[in-house]
């Protein structure tokens, strides 16, 4: 093997003068100078030096610091939220359908009457309201959970001994599900009163029992008690876990899968795309549970009269009895519409921050 001075520079020699023989040679950077290879070797050398720039790119990526990575989950979930909030309140107010009335009485659900219902009584802003409560819960919870997420991937990458992704498929998928329903798991638990907060802000019509933010926590505390803060955190657990597990193992898989076959795309169309696979799938499956945590959170609310009093098993008894299995996914609708775009925008805005971030030099 011979070494040479120079770089980047492809040599096809094609029998010539010294010493005849068949192949090419080719000239390869290695990065500690050039080295003249077989052509029969230069094409396995040359994909894995690619294999390795990608590799180190992506670690360096997944290595920005802790303040980087929090930053860039917690804006990303404000923006995504903020575009379509309109879609999510209307989500909501779907879903509430039937737990005050008569289902027989309910008209069928239109999500353009809905919206010009909104517009006409309380007038186009209404469309945000709570969206200020949404982006104080969003801001920590897509934090946490974007980077609790990588925590949890590494360490159980760790733990099976996986050095680098794709050394076996199903071993990577088992990694994304455990992790991503895990960093669910921690990031509503912190989060949760937030979150209740903003479905009884966003449900809210014509009557403003709430005023604020502050507000609400002080008379859900004083008038339910402090526990109240957490009611429905049972159905979230179970609803946020598989919902996250879903979105970002559908999400990381559906990637690692693109960057393969098209690795020239550019990141903003992949994440899209895989985004918003992703965010079909976690809703699909996990859309009651989501109905269910909806519900429990309003019950008391305002003064009214409780309607579950069995837990999260009897609430889905009681829906399933009364509203059949359509009411289990009473606002699946708007909810796809949201989620497409919103899911997208998540992680579309996650991975510039990520590229943007990563470029920053280290004090």
């Amino acid at each position: 093997m011979q070494t040479e001075a120079r770089v980047g520079v492809v040599v096809d020699g094609s029998g010539g003068g010294g010493g005849g023989g068949g192949g090419g040679q080719r000239v390869l950077n290695t990065g500690h100078g050039t080295v003249v290879v077989d052509g029969a070797a230069a094409g396995a050398a040359h994909k894995l030096m690619e294999q390795q720039k990608e590799r180190a790119f992506q670690n360096h990526q997944s290595r920005i610091g802790t303040v980087s990575q929090l930053l860039a989950g917690g804006v990303a979930g404000a923006v995504g939220k903020t575009c379509t909030a309109p879609l999510a309140r209307l989500t909501i107010l779907f879903q509430l359908q039937g737990m005050h009335s008569e289902v027989g009485s309910l008209k069928k659900a239109s999500i353009w009457q809905e919206a010009r219902r909104i517009i006409r009584e309380e007038g186009f802003r209404a469309f945000w309201k709570g969206n200020l409560v949404t982006i104080a819960h969003r801001l920590p919870y897509s934090s946490i959970s974007f980077y609790a997420f990588e925590r949890y991937k590494n360490l159980l990458q760790l733990i099976w001994g996986v050095e680098s992704r794709g050394e076996s498929i199903s071993t990577d998928l088992f990694i994304r599900l455990v992790g991503g329903g895990l960093a669910g798991i921690t990031a509503a638990s912190v989060t949760y009163p937030l979150d209740l907060v903003r479905t009884r802000l966003a449900a809210q019509t014509n009557v403003m029992y709430y005023r604020g933010i502050w507000h609400a926590l002080c008379t859900i505390s004083k008038e339910e008690g402090a526990s109240a803060l957490y009611k429905g955190l049972g159905a979230t657990l179970l609803g946020v876990g598989p919902n996250l597990a879903i979105s970002f193992s559908v999400y990381d898989t559906a990637r690692t899968l693109w960057q393969y076959h098209r690795p020239d795309d550019s990141t903003v169309l992949v994440s899209l795309g895989c985004g918003s696979v992703s965010g079909i799938a976690s809703s699909t499956v996990t859309f009651p549970l989501d109905l269910l945590r909806r519900r429990m959170q309003l019950e008391g609310a305002g003064g009214q009269p409780r309607v579950y009093k069995t837990g999260i098993y009897g609430t889905f008894r009681h829906i399933f009895k009364t509203e059949g299995f359509r009411g289990l996914y009473r606002g699946i609708l708007p909810e796809y519409y949201k989620v497409v775009p919103s899911v997208s925008i998540v992680f579309m805005t996650y991975e510039k921050l990520k590229q943007l971030l990563s470029k920053i030099p280290e004090s």
